[in-house]
């Protein structure tokens, strides 16, 4: 009888162990994003030339979907990094497609929004300028 009640729980515990795994993709932070960027160093103050840079690319590359105060085609993105990690932001510009696939919160927004977000073409320099500015705009 207690052989079969400990099969039993360790059954249970296979399932639970496996669908985490599957849900949060082996180890993979959900708040990380998937992505090339793997950590973010930020200073305390916010670096006004590299978020003037960030603004420029802003503006070029993503003003056709987001703005800051207010819903767009995609969300407004004002307090952005109150919300997400910087890593998480970096690696949702970088790779937008693989992580609407395989992260939970980039889904989520996929489905609220209904609309894939595009690679723009940028570097991990520019995506990291980017940042720099929504921090301007979240401080």
């Amino acid at each position: 009888m207690k052989n079969i009640s400990t099969k039993i729980t360790l059954s249970i515990l296979a399932v639970i162990i496996s669908s985490f795994m599957f849900m949060y993709g082996c180890g993979d932070d959900p708040e990380m994003g998937i992505g090339p960027v793997k950590e973010v160093k930020l200073d305390p103050t916010v670096n006004s030339d590299l978020a003037g840079k960030g603004k420029q690319i802003f503006d070029v590359k993503c003003v056709a979907c987001h703005k800051i105060d207010e819903k767009l085609v995609g969300p407004a993105l004002k307090d952005v990094t109150k919300r997400r990690k910087p890593e998480w932001i970096m690696n949702m510009i970088l790779n937008p497609e693989q992580m609407t696939k395989e992260n939970m919160i980039a889904k989520n927004l996929f489905a609220q929004y209904m609309i894939q977000m595009t690679f723009q073409n940028v570097t991990q320099d520019e995506a990291r300028a980017v940042l720099e500015y929504f921090r301007s705009n979240d401080k």
